[in-house]
């Protein structure tokens, strides 16, 4: 495939197959895709050409890429194309950092620190930190990339006495801040859902505003079960997902 050029998947129709025209176009796609013969974040031709090239109507093309959405296999932008899926984060349902997560599986992160500021703590961080209202934490907004595409943005609050600096931050993840202070992640407390993309976080995170998100909020606890932070994030649901086990 030449550089800056689309990939054109050699797909062959049969007209006299009883099988759909779209699915003869999106089930090579499909197993294109799956298998990694099309790297994820590859442009794909648009339905327009797809159209002509093959010789079939355009819905026809559009219906074949709708199914590939649909599968969470291409992710469709206007003005960027039609791309393959980035890669796919898979995180278990466990007490650990984003940033150690992607390093162990291999994949070298990145953070930009886009807020850093004192301020008083508000009714909801006060009572998941358990301290008084307005008194003075930390709060830090963050956008963790991956291969150079969005994935998360996480705020997070903490008590000034523990908090990084907007420094410490660029260097290191969270957790491996307080572990380096000795302070340790003992236990926490989080819930797992999921919503639409604000304008705003579809700005960050290069998707449409109204896209899906998942959301986790996090307290986490030391080995006094004292409270040592509260986190709100927000994930890329075309290239996050969680993972557990269920036992009977």
């Amino acid at each position: 495939m030449p550089n800056g050029h689309p990939y054109v998947a050699d797909i062959h129709i049969d007209r006299e197959s009883p099988t759909p025209l779209h699915a003869q176009i999106a089930e090579p796609l499909t197993e294109l895709i799956e298998t990694g013969k099309i790297p994820p974040g590859t442009r794909l031709e648009d339905e327009v050409s797809m159209a002509a090239r093959l010789k079939v109507s355009r819905p026809t093309a559009r219906r074949a890429m709708e199914t590939l959405t649909n599968r969470g296999l291409i992710v469709r932008r206007r003005g960027a194309g039609t791309q393959v899926t980035p890669m796919r984060v898979h995180r278990p349902m466990s007490l650990t950092s984003l940033n150690d997560d992607l390093e162990k599986s291999g994949v070298d992160p990145s953070t930009s620190v886009l807020d850093w500021r004192l301020e008083p703590a508000t009714p909801g961080v006060a009572a998941a930190l358990g301290i008084p209202i307005d008194t003075e934490v930390v709060f830090f907004k963050r956008l963790r990339m991956l291969r150079d595409e969005p994935l998360a943005i996480m705020q997070n609050w903490l008590p000034t006495s523990i908090a990084p600096s907007r420094a410490d931050l660029e260097q290191s993840g969270l957790y491996a801040f307080l572990r380096d202070r000795d302070v340790k992640v003992a236990a926490g407390y989080q819930q797992i859902g999921a919503r639409l993309a604000t304008a705003d976080e579809g700005r960050l995170l290069n998707e449409p505003a109204g896209a899906a998100l998942l959301t986790m909020q996090r307290t986490a606890y030391d080995e006094q079960h004292k409270a040592i932070e509260f986190g709100m994030h927000v994930y890329r649901a075309s290239m996050y997902s969680y993972d557990q086990t269920v036992l009977a």
